[in-house]
């Protein structure tokens, strides 16, 4: 393989993970909703490449069972399903669970340090009732969980799990009294950990996990349309 093909094949690459995040963002915010059609010719003009790292992007979407390809028709956003969002949850839950354990015991004063700095950046987001930077702290505040067990690499397991519920919490986080619950979960976690009490740790996880069960109520009555079984 000669240079000009390597660099082509990792321009190729960077186009493709760039287009994956950002329709995964849109996915998981509800900015493209359940049953919005995608255009392979439309994305790949939008970013101007060629279609090869928009297929690429569009697969793994679909492998992510966010997005439904079909054959000769237009990509679809797929609908929400409740048996993806049931098994996301036992998987995420079962992980978390352990991680929140073992922060416990390993949690140190600067991760400490920044799980509150968090907090506080998310108590701001929810002043300025901003939903969109509190779901990326969320995001975040999860990971710093995992950074503080230093079991980093478990969060590769949430964030995989993490898509579909995220967009059930995203209607979740468009209310104030939703954000203002969240933020009140992760406080409760947060201060577990400091006090290495791990089954109090394990409890406020599971709690605030099992929010979702509320969310998925209300949206299945308000968003019928958003799932598909």
């Amino acid at each position: 393989m000669n240079i000009q093909q390597t660099m082509n094949d990792t321009r190729r690459q960077t186009s493709a993970e760039e287009i994956f995040q950002k329709l995964k963002g849109d996915i998981v915010s509800l900015r493209l909703q359940p049953g919005a059609k995608l255009s392979e010719v439309e994305i790949a003009k939008q970013y101007e490449v060629s279609r090869q790292p928009v297929r690429e992007a569009f697969l793994r979407l679909g492998d992510l069972n966010l997005l439904q390809i079909r054959p000769q028709k237009a990509t679809l956003v797929r609908k929400i399903s409740l048996q993806d969002l049931r098994n996301t949850r036992f998987i995420r839950t079962a992980v978390e669970v352990e991680v929140v354990r073992i922060a416990c015991k390993k949690a140190d004063k600067d991760s400490l340090a920044l799980l509150r700095n968090n907090l506080e950046k998310q108590a701001r987001a929810i002043e300025d009732k901003d939903s969109i930077q509190l779901h990326s702290l969320d995001y975040q505040f999860h990971r710093l969980i995992c950074a503080a067990a230093d079991r980093v690499q478990a969060f590769e397991v949430i964030a995989a799990n993490k898509a579909h519920t995220d967009r059930v919490c995203t209607l979740e986080l468009a209310d104030t009294f939703g954000m203002a619950e969240v933020l009140e979960d992760h406080s409760d976690i947060v201060n577990a950990i400091e006090a290495k009490d791990e089954d109090l740790a394990v409890a406020c996880t599971r709690h605030h996990l099992a929010h979702l069960d509320g969310t998925l109520f209300k949206a299945c009555e308000n968003h019928a349309d958003f799932f598909e079984d």
